[in-house]
């Protein structure tokens, strides 16, 4: 594909049925929760990804037996009850924000000596957070380039169990990291929350899928509960991807189409979700199918308020289609976004103003305000994101005249994303 990308306009009203990859944010756990059970784990239905592969790249550098077959989407990881097999050695996260921090907390609490890199835009998002835990643990850190980020060295000699705190208003990561690194404690650890995020998705689905793999973890209140047990399950299967989905169910008010994801249903564990029912507050029907969760079109929508701090990563996919409501849309509490791939809160408000929509962040700056307009024709600048690339392609289905720029910066959770849309709209 080109560095530019040119979204062709939906001109036809047929009904739109998708299938999309597997879940990241379910894939990585996946990895990690069987590289330290106890046993044979088959993982089903993989995303296959930049950082699906870095995280996998990283297992491999570790040590790890895994036997990858892409076709079938399946990885066999050879669990190794919370031990890593190389206990000095270098690895490269490289964009994988999952594989960052989860892998920072494993081989700390397990212990050993590790030099962790990490690309060029991973460097910039903040680590230290979660190493200064780690530093009251004992473990030594020793930043190679600048305090606080991507790369540096850990040299532990592994963390038995006891009491320690995170803030979870940076990042819910940081959280799910020590809470399933907890698992490898020979006496257990207690891991107290604070911060907007305690209840968040994304812990949500970390403590969901630790008690699937059979381990041995508690909740009371803001504080988690975990003990080395010995677990293994034989086989896991991955959930279809509710961020790339949401990216197509947009598509039903923005189009007045009926859009179906095979596979999503309402009992997902992914926190995404909750953007399916904005769509419902637009005023789109939503039904459970044997396929999957049907939204239907709507002729006009009008804009709402609403606090999507629990499932931010749909922030860019109402921004893109908010421009085309009867009236302005705010979205409230999601200030950590700042923080990740590219700062999306600049970013939103950068391109759509380019593209002559009037919006600008809230008082509070933890928010953004966005009014209905007129889209001008132009290029959309994408800052290496991925979220960025795939929600403003949702403009160009509507006006036409719109190109992304770095497409396949889409690579790091659905490189096959831009193929989907060319395939509709044929």
């Amino acid at each position: 594909m080109n560095d530019i990308y040119v979204v062709k306009q939906y001109k036809n009203k047929k009904e739109i049925n998708i299938s999309v990859p597997g879940s990241k944010s379910i894939t990585n756990r996946a990895l990690m929760l069987a590289a330290i059970s106890n046993g044979i784990c088959v993982v089903n239905n993989i995303l296959f990804s930049d950082d699906s592969r870095a995280f996998l790249d990283c297992l491999n550098s570790l040590g790890f037996e895994l036997k990858i077959d892409e076709y079938k989407k399946t990885v066999t990881v050879y669990g190794q009850g919370g031990k890593i097999p190389c206990r000095n050695a270098e690895i490269n996260v490289r964009s994988a924000g999952t594989a960052a921090r989860f892998l920072t907390a494993l081989l700390a609490f397990s212990g050993g000596n590790y030099v962790l890199n990490s690309s060029e835009q991973m460097k910039k998002r903040p680590i230290k957070p979660l190493l200064d835990v780690l530093k009251r643990e004992g473990v030594h850190v020793k930043y190679l380039e600048n305090e606080g980020f991507f790369p540096f060295e850990i040299k532990s000699s592994g963390i038995q169990g006891g009491s320690l705190e995170i803030d979870t208003g940076l990042s819910s990561q940081f959280a799910s990291a020590l809470m399933m690194s907890g698992a490898v404690c020979e006496n257990g650890i207690e891991i107290k929350m604070s911060g907007k995020r305690i209840e968040g998705a994304y812990i949500k689905l970390t403590y969901n899928m630790m008690k699937h793999f059979n381990m041995d973890i508690e909740k009371n209140n803001s504080c988690f509960y975990v003990r080395k047990k010995q677990s293994c399950i034989n086989e896991y299967n991955v959930e279809p991807d509710l961020s790339a989905a949401c990216y197509f169910y947009a598509m039903a008010p923005l189009l007045n189409i009926n859009v179906t994801v095979n596979g999503v249903y309402k009992n997902s564990i992914q926190g995404d979700l909750k953007f399916i029912y904005v769509l419902e507050k637009l005023g789109c029907k939503i039904d459970e199918t044997e396929k999957g969760i049907k939204v239907y079109g709507v002729e006009s929508y009008y804009g709402i308020t609403v606090d999507m701090n629990d499932f931010s990563d749909q922030t860019m996919t109402l921004s893109a289609i908010a421009p085309f409501a009867k009236s302005p849309t705010t979205i409230k509490n999601i200030e950590h976004i700042r923080y990740q791939e590219s700062d999306r809160i600049s970013a939103i408000i950068n391109e759509l103003s380019k593209l002559g929509i009037i919006c600008h962040e809230l008082e509070t700056r933890d928010g953004i305000i966005i009014y209905p307009g007129d889209i001008n024709s132009g290029v959309v600048e994408t800052y290496d994101d991925h979220r960025i690339a795939m929600s403003f392609s949702l403009i160009g289905l509507k006006t036409g005249g719109i190109k992304i720029s770095n497409p396949m910066c889409c690579r790091k959770t659905f490189e096959g994303f831009f193929d989907l849309l060319d395939d509709i709209t044929k």
